[in-house]
């Protein structure tokens, strides 16, 4: 090894000890007479001091290292001068006086520096992701990435699961977002699909009997991105036989004990809370509730009705909902012209038609400029059902079931953020069950998998399947973590009959079922166990556990919005030889 100690690995107990460290000058000072270099390397940064027993001439060339510069030194680990400690360095009471300088690689001046505190744009930062992930913060995301998925090893082979990796060259099968294709040379017209997920081949796995498998596996989906979504990403899947869901979540459970034990320090009480998907949509207005607050949303429907105030009336009365939150305490905290925002806010954002609110005043009565169209009797009990108390703040929305869940759920984000009403390193996990197995896709005048066309219906509403699919519910299980889906799962079918049921009922005939699934199908008559499993996303996992808001801060190469990766310009043309081989040709948008 060309060097003898890491840069963050020297302590009082190396004085006097002769060392030899490599890294990156991270600063270069000159304190006159003397020349102090911070290295870095991925481990930390040690002081090395150039001074009058180097020699002139090694003072006059550290004096011309620049930021970035990779360096090779030789010298004798000291006591730092009293008074000159750094304590929040765990090198700060040493420094190193070198004799010796080797200059291993010039930098040129870079675009921005891994020790500037004010972070360029995130385009800059993606095009020198090298320069980038030098960041200290970055290393250390990197770093507890890695940690969580050798814990879910570990975890998953205490367990007894197996761990397999399946094709990345597989079949389109195009059930949910579109498929990455990948065309054959070999065989002309002919195109592999990157995988959305290892679903079919982790069933088949289950069919071949290895009753426990996991796999960190690679997905790829071509949808449209946002902050917690990526092209491709990383999730460990496992699935598991003769299981039910409550024992596909009791792993899981155990699972996120041991990641808070060894990475937080905190014991986490399980079972984990569970609630099914319609109390989720009614108290929280999500299916991936924040749990870390209250502020639940309480239905005044029934209220609305005895109104004078033609909104709510009308909502309740043409089969609408009229839901509210109760922000504490908030009642002085927002002035009219904030109010004013928040109704522009769920109008441009959820599609309301606008956000009705009552002041709680000191004598315990709800005032607002629409409150002379209400008994006072009638705002007690609107009060009174939303627990209301002096200085309060009472959030309204009239609409469609659906529209008020989105307005009060995003009120309720928003609202828990600028109150500070949780801690932001604080982790809440739940559990969300009990999904609707369909849902009516409006364009296609269709019922659509509200998951995947694999997942078993609950036993007892198996009646429901023909006559009344909306009633159906499945064996879905989705863990929340602060807010955030952090991974889903389901039960599967093994039971061919009902498999094509479901087909059917999706509009998928027998030949288009055989086209895309027809190895599965036939798996599933020779001898398909029960079984389940679920896939937990580990980029969500390490934001969430990072408290990161971006996604792409836990990739080491991560596409921007437009899935494009800046660094190396991917995706690029390529040479029309390769094209000729595959037998493909472009074809102008023009000539469309």
């Amino acid at each position: 090894m060309l060097r003898t100690h890491t840069c963050g690995q020297l302590r009082l107990e190396h004085l006097d000890q002769e060392v030899s460290l490599c890294g990156w000058v991270d600063v270069n000072r000159d304190h006159g007479g003397g020349i102090f270099i911070d290295l870095r390397d991925r481990y930390g940064v040690t002081q090395v001091v150039f001074g009058p027993e180097s020699g002139e001439k090694l003072v006059e060339e550290a004096g011309r290292l620049r930021a970035e510069d990779v360096i090779r030194i030789w010298g004798k680990v000291a006591r730092r001068p009293e008074g000159q400690e750094n304590p929040k360095l765990p090198t700060g009471e040493i420094e190193v006086r070198s004799h010796k300088l080797e200059v291993l690689n010039r930098s040129e001046r870079p675009p921005f520096t891994p020790r500037q505190r004010e972070l360029p744009n995130e385009d800059l930062r993606l095009r020198y992701r090298y320069l980038d992930l030098r960041r200290r913060e970055m290393q250390e995301t990197l770093i507890l990435r890695g940690r969580i998925v050798k814990i879910m090893r570990d975890y998953s082979a205490e367990h007894g699961f197996i761990d397999v990796e399946t094709p990345i060259l597989g079949r389109s099968t195009p059930e949910g977002a579109r498929d990455y294709l990948v065309p054959s040379r070999v065989h002309h017209g002919h195109f592999y699909a990157l995988p959305q997920s290892p679903q079919l081949y982790k069933q088949i796995m289950m069919i071949a009997g290895y009753d426990r498998y996991i796999q960190v596996a690679r997905c790829f989906r071509d949808e449209d991105l946002r902050a917690d979504r990526q092209p491709e990403f990383t999730q460990v899947d496992l699935e598991m036989s003769f299981c039910d869901a409550g024992d596909v979540m009791g792993v899981i459970d155990g699972l996120m004990a041991r990641l808070m034990k060894e990475l937080r320090g905190a014991d986490l009480t399980l079972p984990l809370p569970r609630m099914t998907y319609d109390e989720a949509m009614e108290r929280f207005g999500h299916d991936a509730p924040d749990l870390r607050f209250g502020m639940e949303i309480v239905d005044c429907t029934d209220l609305a009705r005895q109104a004078e105030f033609r909104v709510f009336r009308a909502t309740a009365d043409g089969g609408g909902r009229v839901r509210g939150i109760n922000a504490k305490g908030a009642g002085q905290r927002y002035s009219r012209r904030l109010l004013d925002e928040l109704t522009e806010y769920v109008k441009h954002d959820f599609g309301a038609r606008g956000l009705a609110w009552f002041r709680v005043e000191p004598d315990g009565k709800l005032w607002s400029p629409t409150s002379k169209n209400f008994s006072d009797e009638l705002l007690a009990k609107f009060g009174q059902r939303l627990g209301a108390e002096p200085g309060d703040l009472l959030l309204f929305s009239a609409d469609s079931f659906e529209v008020t869940c989105k307005v009060l759920n995003g009120l309720r984000k928003r609202l828990g953020a600028e109150l500070k009403l949780y801690d932001p390193d604080a982790l809440h996990f739940s559990w969300v069950v009990e999904f609707p197995m369909f849902e009516w896709d409006s364009e296609e005048n269709r019922w659509a998998a509200k998951h995947h066309p694999f997942t078993a219906p609950k036993a007892s509403d198996l009646p429901h399947l023909e006559s009344e699919p909306g009633k159906v519910r499945a064996v879905a299980y989705d863990l929340v973590i602060n807010g955030s889906e952090a991974g889903g799962g389901t039960i599967r079918i093994h039971d061919n009959a009902v498999q094509q049921q479901v087909f059917r009922l999706l509009g998928i005939s027998e030949e288009a079922a055989r086209e895309r699934f027809g190895f599965l199908l036939d798996a599933l008559k020779f001898g398909a166990p029960p079984h389940g499993g679920i896939a937990l996303g580990i980029d969500r996992v390490v934001m969430l556990f990072g408290g990161l808001d971006n996604i792409r801060d836990c990739m080491a190469f991560p596409k921007t919005q437009k899935a494009s990766d800046l660094m190396t310009e991917a995706p690029g043309l390529v040479d029309p030889k390769q094209l000729r081989e595959l037998g493909i040709r472009i074809v102008r948008e023009d000539e469309k």
